[in-house]
C-alpha cells in the first residue's frame, strides 16, 4: 500500500511564494519579475518558482563578493570566529532537516528517507568537519641555502578570494555544502550559483548562511540559467576562481571561459566507474552493493557503478541477480514511503537515457530487464540491467546518469584491469574481493581517482575526491578540498 508523505507546513509556506536569490544580504529578484518553475520530476508538474538572475545581478553580487573579500569581513575574523559561524551553519541545517529533505524530493526527485536520514546531515556534518580545518590552516617554515646571507623563510596560505562556484542538480543540498564549507572555511567570498533543474533547497541554505552568522556579501547565490549566469562568473575579471560540478561538456567550455583572467579552475566532472566482482567475493555482499551502486537515486550519482564487470565463473549468477534486486525495485515518487526508485531529473533527461539504451540493443548485448520509460506522469525509467559481451556498446562506453547497468565478463585479473581502465573517464571504481594482494594491485593499476575495496560509494570527508583523465582537476573533501581554495605565499627575511 502506498503511503505518502504528508509535506510539513513550513515546506508549504516555502513554496508558496517566488523565492528570490541572495546578493549580499538581500533577498531580491530580478527586474522584470523573471522567473523559472520548479519542477517535481515524479509529477512534471510545477511545485513553486524561483526568480532567475539577470546580468545586472550577476555584476552586483560580484562586486559586492569583491568588496567583502577586499575589506576582510570574513577573511579578516579570527579562525575561531569563523569556526563557530560554519559550526552554527551545520546545527541550523539539522534544525531545519525536514523541510531540507522535503525540497530534495519535491524538486530533486530524492527518496526522502534517505535524504532525511543521511543527506541532510552529511551536509550539516560538511560544515563542521571544514569548521574544524579553520584552526588549522597549513603553513610551514623553509631553510633557504643563500651562501653567507641568513634568511628566515616561511610559506603562508591565503584565500583565493572571490569564488564562483557552479553545482549540479543530483543532490544539490550536499553539493552546495561540499563547495560553501571549504571556501569559507579558507577565508573566500562565494558566489554560488545553483542548477536551474533543483534550486529551492540550496536558495533555503542560503536563509541559514545569514542566520548563522556569515557577514552580508561572503555569500551570494543566484537562481538562474548556467549559460548566462554561469558563463558570465567564469568571465569575470573580478572572479579568481570557478569550481565546477558538472558534465565533461561543459567543464570543457569552462576551459574557453576563464582565460580572460587566467582564473584558478578546478572541476569535479563526469564518471563511467565500474565495479569488479572476482568469484572469491562474497557474493551475499557484493552484488546487492553494485545494485545499489548504481541504482541509487536512479543511477543519477556521479561515481555510480554503471560498469560491472564479474569473472566468467559467476557471469551468470550476477547477471540474474542484479535482474531479480533490478525487477523488484518499487519506481515511484519520493515522498511515497514504498518507494525504492526514484524519477529522473527531467523529460529531456529520461529520453537521453533511453536513447543511450536503444543504442546498445545491438550484436552481443541482452536487455536482462528494464529498458523502456515507465508509462504516465512524472519521469520514470525502471532498473535496467544489460548483458554485453564486449565493450563497444554505448552504454559501456557513454555516461548514462541513469538507472543502467552493463555486465560484462572477465577471464582474470589482468583483463578485468584493461576493461576497467578502458573509458575517457576515472572518477570511482571498486573492487570485491577476498585477497588481498589482489585487491592491492588492483588499486595501484586501476586509473581512477577512488578505489573502494569490498565498497562503493561511501562518503568519506576526509577522503580526496576526484579523477583521472576527462573526470576532471583537482580534488575536494580532506585538506585536498581546502588547498583548492588557498593561494601559497613564500615569504624570505634576511636576518
Amino acid at each position: 500500500m502506498s503511503r505518502l508523505h504528508t509535506v510539513s507546513d513550513a515546506t508549504r509556506r516555502y513554496l508558496s511564494t517566488t523565492r528570490p536569490f541572495l546578493i549580499g544580504d538581500r533577498w531580491q529578484g530580478a527586474d522584470g519579475g523573471t522567473h523559472i518553475d520548479a519542477i517535481d520530476p515524479a509529477t512534471g508538474e510545477a511545485i513553486g518558482r524561483f526568480h532567475e538572475a539577470q546580468q545586472a545581478d550577476v555584476l552586483q553580487a560580484v562586486a559586492i563578493a569583491r568588496q567583502s573579500a577586499e575589506d576582510g569581513r570574513w577573511s579578516a575574523l579570527t579562525p575561531a570566529q569563523r569556526q563557530n559561524v560554519l559550526w552554527r551553519v551545520a546545527d541550523l541545517i539539522d534544525a531545519d532537516s525536514q523541510t531540507l529533505a522535503e525540497l530534495e524530493c519535491l524538486d530533486g526527485g530524492k527518496l526522502y528517507a534517505p535524504t532525511r536520514q543521511y543527506e541532510v546531515p552529511h551536509a550539516a556534518e560538511t560544515f563542521r568537519y571544514y569548521a574544524g580545518w579553520c584552526t588549522k590552516m597549513p603553513g610551514h617554515l623553509f631553510q633557504p641555502s643563500v651562501p653567507g646571507v641568513e634568511f628566515h623563510g616561511y610559506v603562508r596560505y591565503e584565500p583565493v578570494g572571490v569564488v564562483g562556484q557552479i553545482i549540479p542538480w543530483n543532490g544539490a543540498l550536499v553539493a552546495a555544502a561540499w563547495k560553501l564549507a571549504p571556501a569559507l572555511a579558507a577565508g573566500c567570498s562565494v558566489i554560488l550559483k545553483p542548477a536551474e533543474w533543483s534550486t529551492l533547497s540550496v536558495l533555503r541554505l542560503g536563509e541559514l548562511l545569514l542566520e548563522a552568522g556569515v557577514p552580508p556579501g561572503a555569500v551570494s547565490i543566484l537562481s538562474g540559467k548556467g549559460r548566462l549566469v554561469g558563463q558570465m562568473l567564469a568571465e569575470h575579471p573580478d572572479v579568481d576562481k570557478i569550481a565546477f560540478t558538472g558534465s565533461t561538456a561543459v567543464g570543457k567550455q569552462l576551459l574557453q571561459a576563464v582565460q580572460g583572467n587566467l582564473k584558478r579552475l578546478s572541476l569535479e566532472l563526469g564518471g563511467k566507474s565500474p565495479t569488479l566482482i572476482f568469484a572469491d567475493a562474497d557474493l551475499e555482499e557484493a552484488i546487492p552493493a553494485a545494485a545499489n551502486a548504481i541504482f541509487s537515486n536512479a543511477g543519477q550519482v556521479c561515481v555510480a557503478g554503471s560498469r560491472v564487470y564479474a569473472e566468467r565463473a559467476i557471469y551468470a549468477q550476477v547477471c540474474a541477480r542484479l535482474s531479480e534486486i533490478a525487477s523488484s525495485l518499487i519506481v515511484g515518487p519520493g515522498l511515497d514511503a514504498d518507494s525504492t526508485l526514484g524519477p529522473l531529473i527531467s523529460a529531456a533527461h529520461r529520453a537521453s537515457v533511453h536513447d543511450i539504451v536503444t543504442r546498445s540493443r545491438t550484436a552481443g548485448t541482452q536487455v536482462l530487464c528494464g529498458g523502456e520509460p515507465q508509462a504516465g506522469v512524472g519521469f520514470f525509467y525502471p532498473a535496467t540491467v544489460i548483458g554485453c559481451e564486449h565493450g563497444a556498446v554505448p552504454a559501456v562506453q557513454e555516461e548514462v546518469f541513469g538507472p543502467v547497468v552493463t555486465v560484462m565478463p572477465f577471464e582474470d585479473a589482468a583483463r578485468a584491469v584493461r576493461h576497467a581502465n578502458d573509458s575517457i573517464y576515472g572518477l570511482a571504481a571498486s573492487v570485491w574481493t577476498q585477497n588481498l594482494s589482489r585487491a592491492h594491485t588492483l588499486a595501484a593499476q586501476i586509473k581512477s581517482g577512488i578505489i573502494w575495496v569490498n565498497s562503493h560509494g561511501i562518503p568519506e570527508l576526509s577522503m580526496p575526491i576526484g579523477g583521472f583523465k576527462q573526470s576532471g582537476w583537482g580534488r575536494e573533501h580532506g585538506e585536498e578540498g581546502l588547498m583548492l581554495y588557498l593561494e601559497a605565499k613564500s615569504v624570505m627575511i634576511r636576518l
